[in-house]
């Protein structure tokens, strides 16, 4: 089964956190981009919901010993739109962090419906 989702950048914050990193950590976020526009259920060690949160999901990247996370939305069903990205040093996900995501989407959210509206 094909889902064929389509990823895109709010923004220039996933770029610059994915050009900072080292060329095998960005295969592995490659990687990940695959599974999530082609697999129809995507499995939670890729992508999970952001508890507590409305629509805000995180994608996952493990390599080596380090974590990454690239928090995203959807939209319209099979557009994925992605925001910010960091490395994960600590169990909990920073609040920072979930904060400037949400702000992200509610911005992006706000600019379409100013699009779609005029």
């Amino acid at each position: 089964m094909n889902a064929q989702r389509s990823i895109i950048f709010y923004k220039r914050y996933f770029v610059d956190f994915y050009l900072e990193q080292t060329e095998r950590v960005q295969e592995k976020i490659d990687y990940a981009f695959k599974i999530i526009r082609n697999v129809q259920n995507v499995p939670k060690k890729f992508l999970d919901h952001i508890t507590g949160t409305k629509g805000l999901y995180e994608i996952r990247i493990e390599f080596e010993s380090n974590i990454y996370r690239i928090f995203c939305c959807f939209d319209e069903g099979n557009l994925v739109v992605l925001f910010n990205g960091f490395q994960k040093k600590t169990r909990k996900t920073p609040e920072k962090e979930i904060e400037l995501a949400l702000k992200l989407k509610e911005e992006y959210f706000n600019l379409k419906e100013d699009e779609n509206g005029k």
